[in-house]
Parts: C-alpha cells; sequence; structure tokens
C-alpha cells in the first residue's frame, strides 16, 4: 500500500529557498513586506515546487495570528447572505486573511454552537448577521479582544459597529417611487420582525410614511415566507381609480409574492411589486421586477474594514452605524397607467 506524502515543512521551504526560517514564517505571516520583492518570490516559488501549506491552527496558538476570520450568518440560502460573503472574502482576500463560514438557519441555538466553535479556531475578528440575541457570548469575545461587526441586525446591548443597508431610506426611496407612478394603496409583505432588527426597522419606516403621506396601507407578515392568498386576492382587486402595489421587504418575500402572482393570474403593473434585495432572476420574469438594490461587495468590504481597523488599534472610540444607500432598479413591475 502506498502512504500518503508527507507535509512540506517550513524549513524545507527555507532550505530551498536559501534562506533562515524565520523568512519564510514572516512571508506567510502579517510582516511580509519586510522581505525583499526577490526574497519573497523565492519564497513563493520554494513553497510551491513542495507543495508547502502553513499551519494557520498552530501559529493562531502560538501568538503568532492566524490569520482567519469568522463570518457567522442567520442564512447561507439569503441571496444578501451569499452577496455579502463574496464582498467579505474578496476584502479578507486582500488583506492576506481567510474565512470561516458557520450558517444558523436562523436557529438561535445553532448560533450558540457555532460562536463557540470559531471561538475555538482562534479567529482573529468576527462578522456576524445575528439570528437571535447572543449579547452575552459576543460580549465574552469583545472582552477577550477580538474584534467584532454586526452585520445587517443589531444586538441588544452590544456596543460595535454595525454595517448594512440605510433602511429608513430604502423605505423612503419604495414609497416615493411607488407614489410617483400612481400606486394609491400599499401592501407591505415581512417575514416575522420578531428576532430581526433591520425587518422591525423597514416595517415600522413604512407604517411612519405611510400614515404620513396619507397612504391607504396594509401589513401582511409570512409565515415561513408562505403566502396569505386570501389577502393577496383581497387586495389586488383594487377600484381603478386606486391602484395597489405590494412592497416586499426582503428578497425572500419577493420571491414569495412573485409565485403569489403567478399563481393568482395577477398581472404584474396592474397591481405593482415592487422588492428590497436584487435578485438575477428578477430580470427575468417579464415585465421585470422593480427592486431596491444592496451594495452588498462594498457593505462586505465595510464590514472588513471595521476589523481591520480594530485590529490595527485605528477604530474610533465609540461604536459606529455604517448604513449604505440602496440603487433604485425599475422594471415594469411598477409601472400603471390609470385609464379614465
Amino acid at each position: 500500500m502506498s502512504s500518503a506524502s508527507p507535509r512540506a515543512t517550513l524549513i524545507e521551504v527555507a532550505k530551498l529557498a536559501g534562506t533562515s526560517k524565520t523568512s519564510v514564517s514572516r512571508f506567510f505571516g502579517p510582516e511580509r513586506d519586510r522581505l525583499t520583492p526577490n526574497l519573497q518570490t523565492r519564497i513563493a516559488n520554494a513553497a510551491t515546487t513542495l507543495g508547502y501549506q502553513p499551519n494557520l491552527m498552530a501559529r493562531g496558538l502560538k501568538g503568532g495570528g492566524s490569520r482567519l476570520l469568522g463570518v457567522l450568518v442567520a442564512d447561507i440560502r439569503n441571496p444578501f447572505s451569499v452577496a455579502v460573503v463574496h464582498g467579505i472574502e474578496q476584502a479578507a482576500r486582500t488583506h492576506g486573511y481567510s474565512l470561516i463560514v458557520c450558517n444558523t438557519d436562523n436557529d438561535p441555538e445553532q448560533e450558540q454552537q457555532h460562536l463557540r466553535l470559531l471561538k475555538s479556531y482562534q479567529i482573529e475578528g468576527l462578522i456576524i448577521n445575528a439570528a437571535g440575541q447572543p449579547e452575552a457570548q459576543l460580549q465574552a469575545l469583545k472582552h477577550s479582544g477580538v474584534p467584532l461587526v454586526l452585520l445587517d441586525r443589531d444586538v441588544r446591548q452590544l456596543d460595535v459597529d454595525v454595517i448594512g443597508l440605510d433602511n429608513a431610506l430604502a423605505i423612503d426611496m419604495a414609497l416615493d417611487h411607488l407614489v410617483r407612478q400612481g400606486y394609491r394603496s400599499i401592501l407591505y409583505a415581512s417575514e416575522s420582525p420578531a428576532y430581526a432588527s433591520t425587518r422591525q426597522e423597514r416595517l415600522q419606516r413604512f407604517n411612519q410614511q405611510a400614515e404620513q403621506l396619507g397612504i391607504k396601507s396594509q401589513t401582511l407578515i409570512l409565515s415561513n415566507s408562505a403566502p396569505d392568498f386570501e389577502t393577496l386576492t383581497a387586495f389586488a382587486n383594487y377600484p381603478e381609480s386606486s391602484p395597489g402595489a405590494v412592497l416586499c421587504a426582503n428578497g425572500n418575500v419577493t420571491l414569495a409574492m412573485a409565485r403569489s402572482f403567478q399563481q393568482l393570474g395577477i398581472t404584474l403593473g396592474q397591481t405593482g411589486l415592487m422588492g428590497i434585495d436584487e435578485l438575477d432572476w428578477c430580470e427575468l420574469i417579464t415585465p421585470g421586477i422593480t427592486t431596491l438594490a444592496q451594495p452588498t461587495d462594498d457593505i462586505g468590504h465595510a464590514a472588513v474594514c471595521c476589523l481591520l481597523n480594530q485590529l490595527n488599534g485605528s477604530a474610533q472610540a465609540s461604536a459606529v452605524r455604517y448604513r449604505h444607500a440602496p440603487r433604485l432598479q425599475i422594471r415594469g413591475s411598477t409601472t400603471f397607467e390609470l385609464n379614465f
């Protein structure tokens, strides 16, 4: 029987590159810039030839820094989560970090388990899109010196940077667009806002602005993104003088409502449909679904920058809320012409 080739060692890389063990260690750590370009090239070539991979866990345990960042998301299937993690990975890679990504499936108990796991991996920073309110564990991580950034959702009594969409602006932009398009009745559809601060902020802003603008409004809370055909059918049967539109709180709800429109035979545009979050399929459904696209790459990059600022000691003294503006993508689902 053949056995696997032995793992190449740092000493072997140093010997092949004609340099010291210390220089190779610096090359794979945060001090790479202290080496000359020629020496960096020799070490890189030697490592490639030998198939050498640094043991990040061992380096972290020795106090040299694991170069690992933890990312904990509430629902990896959510298109927003996928897109933001892509932005985080791009930014992390640029600065020489790798990611450990965990998914909680919106389960607070699973979230607690993943937090314990990530701590054992000696992560140098954590970006968390919270499913519950794990303030006790996050406070413990913060006090142990691990930089934290909250992604999209707040955690009570936790004073750390929060990166996400400007939810108030998103609702304002959506209502402004729908009113300009002639819609006078708006149904706001959302998943349960119970544990997600983002959903709470958007729902609260919708209620405030709808009342201020004198818009006839309704709220529909979906259970497990399941449609309420009775409510939607009644809403779609509006008088011609008062056309209605459905405003969806996120991408999951937009998908559920688009399916419901098709199943009930509701014409897009005649009854408006608009969603927060840009999804790849929105432009493919005739006549296209109007969305507010989140700048997910910018949000991901900002989250990594906040962690790095904490790591190098240049973070602001108090926590900051970084709110990014959405981009309006107008399509046929919010085009309505009144006929008198």
